[in-house]
């Protein structure tokens, strides 16, 4: 019968127990020693069975917090986003929006395991530490002058673009840590490779010699801050009411 559907499999909608946790084991030191383990060996590496391990208890004993390995994602997901710098009202939505952005890409590249697993944890999206950061960015958008449907819309951009580009980043920084050199020291070696596959491409052996020996973390840095300005600017263009005088100019030109 439709009313007897079960709900959603998640972390978020499964009750927790009742009973009193241990405080040698409970759902808080499971997900800071799953993220321990992710941070150093990456999300291959996370099972419940070598959680345990080092835990130093049976994996069957964590069952009673964590009911699966897919929960726990939820929970680790979510933790991740407890990092970010959650935006206040009250100091302009442009720069409050700013803020939070690099500070989502910030967590993002300290924890860079979690771009493998966004969109695929269920509805992660419903923990606590997620809803209180886009609770607070519709706020902020809210009193720049969108509408809620807009701020929404607005929302969900600057979190493509800043996911996006940190998935790149992140992939990239796992590849670099793995190959045991820094980022100038691969472009060092890579660069006349790339500068010589370049030559029958005059737009690209352009960029390429205009960005021989730059640094590449500030160059990252620098793209980052453009492109979000690019989306903000397009945000403002596209889903920001214009104030009242200026729409009747538009109208009467």
């Amino acid at each position: 019968m439709p009313g007897d559907e079960e709900p959603f499999a998640s972390v978020w909608t499964r009750p927790r127990p009742q009973r009193r946790e241990q405080p040698a084991l409970s759902r808080a030191h499971i997900v800071s020693a799953a993220m321990e383990l992710l941070d150093a060996e990456g999300i291959d590496a996370l099972s419940m069975r070598k959680l345990g391990t080092r835990l130093n208890v049976a994996a069957a004993s964590m069952y009673t917090h964590v009911a699966s390995k897919e929960e726990l994602l939820e929970l680790v997901v979510d933790e991740v986003h407890g990092e970010v710098e959650v935006p206040a009202t009250g100091a302009g939505w442009r720069a409050a929006i700013t803020r939070c952005a690099h500070s989502v890409r910030s967590a993002l590249l300290r924890h860079p395991w979690i771009v493998s697993m966004l969109g695929e944890t269920g509805v992660a999206y419903l923990g606590p530490n997620v809803l209180r950061m886009s609770e607070a960015m519709l706020a902020v958008f809210e009193e720049g002058g969108f509408s809620l449907e807009a701020a929404d819309q607005a929302l969900n951009t600057v979190m493509a673009y800043v996911i996006g580009r940190s998935t790149s980043e992140a992939a990239w920084l796992t590849k670099l840590a793995r190959s045991g050199q820094d980022e100038q020291e691969w472009a060092a070696r890579l660069w006349p490779a790339a500068e010589q596959a370049v030559r029958a491409y005059p737009r690209l052996s352009r960029l390429y010699a205009a960005q021989r020996g730059q640094h590449l973390r500030d160059a990252r840095d620098r793209e980052f801050d453009q492109g979000l300005e690019c989306v903000l600017d397009g945000l403002v263009a596209r889903l920001k009411p214009a104030p009242t005088g200026e729409r009747q100019d538009l109208r009467g030109s």
